[in-house]
């Protein structure tokens, strides 16, 4: 095992919300590695939850899952505040929970679009707002978006579109309140990632291939790849910045 003396983000403490699979259960994982204690949250999850949150330990970092559901408007801002509690301070916290909504544009409800915007949008403020309060000179905020929220390629995606684009204006916004204090704010727009909600051998993967440059998917690793540069100390001088990680498709 690696001295946790040289690893880059020793002693910080980091947060991600639906670690408990996919984008999340990966960046959860590198952050471990790099050095951090990490916290995720979960819904329903709680079995595959715990098994990143052993992941974690098994690095000799501290872990903690979190059960919180970010449609509601107080368990992020609870689950920020337990994070910081338990591990006695807060330096990271990484947006990732999501949903995708698709469809027909005539089918979405108001409940859906409410759903969504909550999920997407507000839990990533409200969650902002309250690990603001934790973070001092140094903290990190990362908010995982898409790729979609800069180029549509078909129909059936707006309310999900639409939801992702706002997060551009919110880290914009985050980055202005909060660089005075040191604390940086950036977004991770992934394309298509090979993950549960979007396997790379469905039957809508070729047709996603084919509009990469480089003809192929991305990977969680990858996607926490470019979430550990932001958050350890090359990321010092990176704020109100987008990064999109999609293989091309928007090239």
């Amino acid at each position: 095992m690696t001295s946790t003396s040289t690893l880059p983000l020793s002693g910080r403490a980091a947060l991600v919300t639906g670690g408990s699979r996919g984008i999340g259960a990966a960046v959860a994982r590198r952050l471990a590695a790099d050095g951090a204690d990490v916290a995720l949250t979960y819904v329903s999850a709680e079995g595959r939850a715990k098994e990143v949150a052993e992941d974690v330990r098994a690095t000799g970092r501290r872990a903690l899952a979190v059960q919180a559901d970010s449609a509601s408007a107080t368990d992020p801002v609870e689950a920020v505040h337990r994070t910081a509690r338990e591990f006695g301070r807060l330096d990271i916290l990484v947006n990732n929970a999501g949903v995708f909504p698709n469809g027909p544009l005539e089918d979405v409800t108001p409940e859906e679009i409410d759903r969504t915007l909550a999920i997407h949008v507000r839990a990533a403020l409200l969650g902002a707002q309250a690990a603001a309060g934790h973070m001092t000179d140094g903290g990190r905020i990362v908010t995982i978006g898409s790729n979609l929220a800069e180029r549509v390629p078909g129909p059936g995606i707006t309310l999900y579109a639409a939801s992702k684009s706002a997060l551009s204006g919110l880290t914009r916004g985050l980055a202005r309140d909060l660089g005075a204090r040191g604390i940086t704010a950036n977004l991770v727009q992934p394309g298509s990632t090979d993950t549960e909600m979007n396997p790379a051998d469905s039957d809508k993967a070729d047709a996603q291939r084919a509009l990469t440059a480089l003809g192929r998917y991305g990977s969680p690793e990858g996607i926490a790849a470019m979430v550990a540069h932001l958050v350890g100390p090359d990321g010092a001088g990176t704020t109100g910045a987008t990064f999109t990680v999609d293989a091309g498709a928007n090239a």
